[in-house]
Protein backbone atom coordinates (compact mmCIF):
# COMPACT_ATOMS: atom_id res chain seq x y z
CA UNK A 1 0.00 0.00 0.00
CA UNK A 2 1.42 3.31 -0.92
CA UNK A 3 0.77 5.66 2.09
CA UNK A 4 2.18 8.84 -0.17
CA UNK A 5 5.13 9.69 1.43
CA UNK A 6 7.33 10.42 -1.58
CA UNK A 7 8.33 14.13 -1.55
CA UNK A 8 7.26 14.58 1.98
CA UNK A 9 9.42 15.14 4.51
CA UNK A 10 9.46 13.61 8.30
CA UNK A 11 11.61 15.29 11.65
CA UNK A 12 11.91 12.01 13.94
CA UNK A 13 13.36 12.89 17.50
CA UNK A 14 15.55 10.76 19.12
CA UNK A 15 16.12 8.67 15.63
CA UNK A 16 19.15 7.08 16.18
CA UNK A 17 18.00 4.04 18.64
CA UNK A 18 15.32 1.53 19.06
CA UNK A 19 11.44 2.61 18.27
CA UNK A 20 12.74 5.53 17.01
CA UNK A 21 15.38 4.40 14.92
CA UNK A 22 12.49 1.95 13.32
CA UNK A 23 10.57 5.33 12.88
CA UNK A 24 13.38 6.66 10.79
CA UNK A 25 13.35 3.36 8.55
CA UNK A 26 9.52 3.07 8.13
CA UNK A 27 9.42 6.12 6.30
CA UNK A 28 12.50 6.06 4.80
CA UNK A 29 11.26 3.04 3.09
CA UNK A 30 7.86 4.88 1.99
CA UNK A 31 10.06 7.19 0.62
CA UNK A 32 9.91 10.28 2.65
CA UNK A 33 12.73 12.74 3.49
CA UNK A 34 13.63 12.03 6.84
CA UNK A 35 15.32 14.54 9.12
CA UNK A 36 16.97 12.79 12.57
CA UNK A 37 16.76 14.86 15.40
CA UNK A 38 19.31 13.72 17.74
CA UNK A 39 22.01 14.86 20.17
CA UNK A 40 23.96 11.42 19.70
CA UNK A 41 26.65 12.30 16.63
CA UNK A 42 28.16 8.28 16.29
CA UNK A 43 24.59 6.64 15.66
CA UNK A 44 22.84 9.32 13.93
CA UNK A 45 24.50 9.90 10.90
CA UNK A 46 24.79 5.89 11.20
CA UNK A 47 20.82 5.62 11.20
CA UNK A 48 21.27 8.18 8.40
CA UNK A 49 23.44 5.97 6.17
CA UNK A 50 20.73 2.96 7.09
CA UNK A 51 18.13 5.05 6.03
CA UNK A 52 19.59 6.32 2.32
CA UNK A 53 20.71 2.31 1.88
CA UNK A 54 17.28 1.53 1.44
CA UNK A 55 16.75 2.90 -1.48
CA UNK A 56 13.45 4.61 -1.35
CA UNK A 57 13.49 7.30 -2.65
CA UNK A 58 14.08 9.82 -0.51
CA UNK A 59 16.83 11.52 1.69
CA UNK A 60 18.04 10.81 5.40
CA UNK A 61 20.04 13.70 7.09
CA UNK A 62 21.61 13.92 10.96
CA UNK A 63 20.89 17.59 12.57
CA UNK A 64 22.43 17.31 15.64
CA UNK A 65 19.29 18.59 18.08
CA UNK A 66 19.00 19.62 21.97
CA UNK A 67 15.57 18.81 22.04
CA UNK A 68 14.97 19.91 25.64
CA UNK A 69 16.29 23.65 24.05
CA UNK A 70 13.74 25.67 22.36
CA UNK A 71 16.14 27.18 20.52
CA UNK A 72 18.05 23.93 19.08
CA UNK A 73 14.37 22.50 18.29
CA UNK A 74 13.92 26.41 16.06
CA UNK A 75 17.75 25.59 14.17
CA UNK A 76 16.80 22.07 13.65
CA UNK A 77 13.28 23.27 11.96
CA UNK A 78 15.16 25.55 10.17
CA UNK A 79 17.67 23.42 8.95
CA UNK A 80 15.41 20.94 7.67
CA UNK A 81 13.56 23.53 5.76
CA UNK A 82 16.91 24.69 3.96
CA UNK A 83 17.69 21.26 3.20
CA UNK A 84 13.89 19.85 1.86
CA UNK A 85 11.95 22.96 1.83
CA UNK A 86 8.86 21.79 3.98
CA UNK A 87 8.09 20.52 7.24
CA UNK A 88 5.26 17.65 6.26
CA UNK A 89 5.80 15.36 9.83
CA UNK A 90 6.67 15.51 12.80
CA UNK A 91 7.51 12.45 15.41
CA UNK A 92 8.15 13.65 18.83
CA UNK A 93 10.13 10.25 19.85
CA UNK A 94 12.67 11.62 22.88
CA UNK A 95 12.20 9.68 26.09
CA UNK A 96 13.91 8.38 29.12
CA UNK A 97 13.35 7.03 32.27
CA UNK A 98 16.13 5.85 34.74
CA UNK A 99 17.23 2.64 35.52
CA UNK A 100 17.16 0.81 37.79
CA UNK A 101 13.72 2.01 37.85
CA UNK A 102 13.20 4.06 40.99
CA UNK A 103 10.84 4.93 43.59
CA UNK A 104 9.89 8.52 43.81
CA UNK A 105 10.97 9.14 47.47
CA UNK A 106 14.83 7.80 46.11
CA UNK A 107 14.65 9.72 42.93
CA UNK A 108 17.02 12.55 43.01
CA UNK A 109 15.43 16.12 41.85
CA UNK A 110 18.44 15.93 38.77
CA UNK A 111 16.84 12.62 37.45
CA UNK A 112 13.36 14.47 38.27
CA UNK A 113 14.31 17.33 36.48
CA UNK A 114 16.41 15.14 33.50
CA UNK A 115 13.07 13.09 33.00
CA UNK A 116 10.82 16.21 32.87
CA UNK A 117 13.00 17.90 30.08
CA UNK A 118 13.50 14.64 27.69
CA UNK A 119 10.08 13.22 28.01
CA UNK A 120 7.83 16.74 28.16
CA UNK A 121 9.73 19.88 27.04
CA UNK A 122 10.90 18.53 24.04
CA UNK A 123 7.49 17.76 22.74
CA UNK A 124 6.67 21.58 23.59
CA UNK A 125 9.74 22.47 21.82
CA UNK A 126 9.56 20.91 19.01
CA UNK A 127 5.95 20.84 18.38
CA UNK A 128 5.87 24.78 18.91
CA UNK A 129 9.00 24.76 16.67
CA UNK A 130 6.75 23.33 13.57
CA UNK A 131 3.84 24.61 14.25
CA UNK A 132 4.20 27.87 11.85
CA UNK A 133 5.36 26.06 8.77
CA UNK A 134 2.91 23.62 9.46
CA UNK A 135 0.02 26.11 9.97
CA UNK A 136 1.05 28.56 6.79
CA UNK A 137 1.08 25.51 4.90
CA UNK A 138 -1.91 24.34 6.60
CA UNK A 139 -0.96 20.68 6.58
CA UNK A 140 0.78 19.28 9.21
CA UNK A 141 1.20 15.17 11.19
CA UNK A 142 2.47 15.39 14.72
CA UNK A 143 2.76 11.96 16.48
CA UNK A 144 4.03 12.19 19.73
CA UNK A 145 5.24 8.63 21.51
CA UNK A 146 3.62 8.38 24.76
CA UNK A 147 4.10 4.98 27.01
CA UNK A 148 1.26 2.99 28.41
CA UNK A 149 2.46 3.96 31.98
CA UNK A 150 1.00 7.40 30.90
CA UNK A 151 -2.24 5.93 30.53
CA UNK A 152 -1.63 3.64 33.69
CA UNK A 153 0.75 4.81 36.08
CA UNK A 154 3.25 2.25 37.24
CA UNK A 155 4.80 0.83 39.89
CA UNK A 156 8.58 3.04 40.48
CA UNK A 157 7.99 5.02 36.93
CA UNK A 158 5.65 7.62 39.38
CA UNK A 159 7.37 10.63 37.39
CA UNK A 160 7.89 8.72 33.97
CA UNK A 161 4.11 7.90 33.97
CA UNK A 162 3.34 11.45 34.78
CA UNK A 163 5.10 13.26 32.03
CA UNK A 164 3.85 10.84 29.63
CA UNK A 165 0.61 11.76 30.83
CA UNK A 166 1.22 14.95 30.28
CA UNK A 167 2.18 14.53 26.75
CA UNK A 168 -0.99 12.42 26.33
CA UNK A 169 -3.22 15.39 27.59
CA UNK A 170 -0.71 17.85 25.34
CA UNK A 171 -1.48 16.01 22.23
CA UNK A 172 -5.84 16.38 23.28
CA UNK A 173 -5.37 19.78 24.00
CA UNK A 174 -3.32 20.81 21.01
CA UNK A 175 -5.71 18.49 18.82
CA UNK A 176 -8.39 20.89 19.44
CA UNK A 177 -6.53 24.27 18.32
CA UNK A 178 -4.61 23.15 15.57
CA UNK A 179 -6.91 21.15 13.33
CA UNK A 180 -8.32 24.50 11.56
CA UNK A 181 -4.81 24.25 10.14
CA UNK A 182 -5.29 20.83 9.04
CA UNK A 183 -2.89 19.64 10.98
CA UNK A 184 -3.30 15.85 12.69
CA UNK A 185 -1.85 15.27 16.44
CA UNK A 186 -2.00 11.91 17.50
CA UNK A 187 -0.61 10.07 19.92
CA UNK A 188 1.27 6.20 20.27
CA UNK A 189 1.81 4.47 23.32
CA UNK A 190 4.48 1.31 23.36
CA UNK A 191 4.16 -1.05 25.83
CA UNK A 192 8.13 -2.66 26.62
CA UNK A 193 9.72 -2.56 23.03
CA UNK A 194 13.27 -4.05 23.78
CA UNK A 195 15.48 -3.30 21.02
CA UNK A 196 16.50 -6.55 18.80
CA UNK A 197 20.15 -6.08 18.51
CA UNK A 198 22.65 -4.02 20.44
CA UNK A 199 23.96 -2.22 17.41
CA UNK A 200 20.24 -0.63 17.07
CA UNK A 201 20.74 0.92 20.49
CA UNK A 202 22.28 4.13 21.06
CA UNK A 203 24.46 4.92 23.83
CA UNK A 204 22.07 7.78 25.29
CA UNK A 205 19.69 5.62 25.37
CA UNK A 206 17.23 4.43 28.11
CA UNK A 207 17.42 0.74 26.76
CA UNK A 208 20.95 0.61 26.90
CA UNK A 209 22.60 -2.70 27.90
CA UNK A 210 19.45 -4.88 27.15
CA UNK A 211 18.29 -6.65 24.10
CA UNK A 212 15.94 -9.47 22.67
CA UNK A 213 19.10 -11.42 22.04
CA UNK A 214 20.74 -10.88 25.50
CA UNK A 215 17.91 -11.17 27.91
CA UNK A 216 18.08 -14.19 29.94
CA UNK A 217 15.51 -16.76 29.20
CA UNK A 218 13.52 -16.82 32.32
CA UNK A 219 13.19 -12.82 32.19
CA UNK A 220 11.69 -13.16 28.65
CA UNK A 221 9.65 -15.68 29.89
CA UNK A 222 8.41 -13.39 32.17
CA UNK A 223 7.73 -10.53 30.07
CA UNK A 224 6.13 -12.76 27.65
CA UNK A 225 3.04 -13.46 30.16
CA UNK A 226 2.38 -10.06 30.13
CA UNK A 227 1.20 -9.46 26.87
CA UNK A 228 -1.89 -12.00 25.65
CA UNK A 229 -0.39 -11.98 22.07
CA UNK A 230 2.11 -14.25 23.53
CA UNK A 231 5.41 -12.09 22.38
CA UNK A 232 7.81 -9.40 23.00
CA UNK A 233 6.88 -6.22 21.06
CA UNK A 234 9.69 -5.09 18.29
CA UNK A 235 10.02 -1.45 17.26
CA UNK A 236 8.79 -2.28 13.93
CA UNK A 237 5.62 -2.95 15.65
CA UNK A 238 5.43 0.99 16.79
CA UNK A 239 6.37 2.24 14.17
CA UNK A 240 3.76 0.62 11.60
CA UNK A 241 1.22 2.42 13.58
CA UNK A 242 3.05 5.56 13.56
CA UNK A 243 3.64 5.60 10.09
CA UNK A 244 0.28 4.60 9.56
CA UNK A 245 -1.10 7.58 11.52
CA UNK A 246 0.99 9.94 10.04
CA UNK A 247 -0.40 9.26 6.76
CA UNK A 248 -3.54 10.63 4.87
CA UNK A 249 -4.85 7.61 4.87
CA UNK A 250 -5.46 8.17 8.40
CA UNK A 251 -6.66 12.01 8.23
CA UNK A 252 -9.94 11.79 10.40
CA UNK A 253 -7.98 9.94 13.22
CA UNK A 254 -7.46 13.35 15.23
CA UNK A 255 -6.44 13.77 18.64
CA UNK A 256 -6.54 10.10 19.57
CA UNK A 257 -4.27 7.78 21.56
CA UNK A 258 -3.46 4.53 20.47
CA UNK A 259 -2.07 1.46 22.38
CA UNK A 260 0.70 -0.75 20.89
CA UNK A 261 0.84 -2.84 23.87
CA UNK A 262 0.33 -6.69 22.58
CA UNK A 263 -2.43 -6.88 25.04
CA UNK A 264 -1.19 -5.54 28.04
CA UNK A 265 -3.82 -2.80 28.55
CA UNK A 266 -7.17 -3.19 26.59
CA UNK A 267 -7.92 0.20 28.08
Amino acid sequence: MDLGFKGKTVIITGGSSNINRANVLGFAAEGANVVIADIDEKMGPKVAEEANAQKGGGKAIFVKTDVTSFESAQEMVKKTLDEFGQVDVLVNGVGWVDSPWGLFMEQTRETWTKMVNLNFWSVVNCTRAVLEPMSGRKYGKIINIGSEAGRLGEFRQALYSATKGGVISLTKALAKEVGRYNINVNCVCPGGVIPEKAEHVSELSMTQGVTQENMPEEMKAKQVKMYPIGRMAVPKDVANAVVFLASDAASFIHGQTLSVNGGYSTL
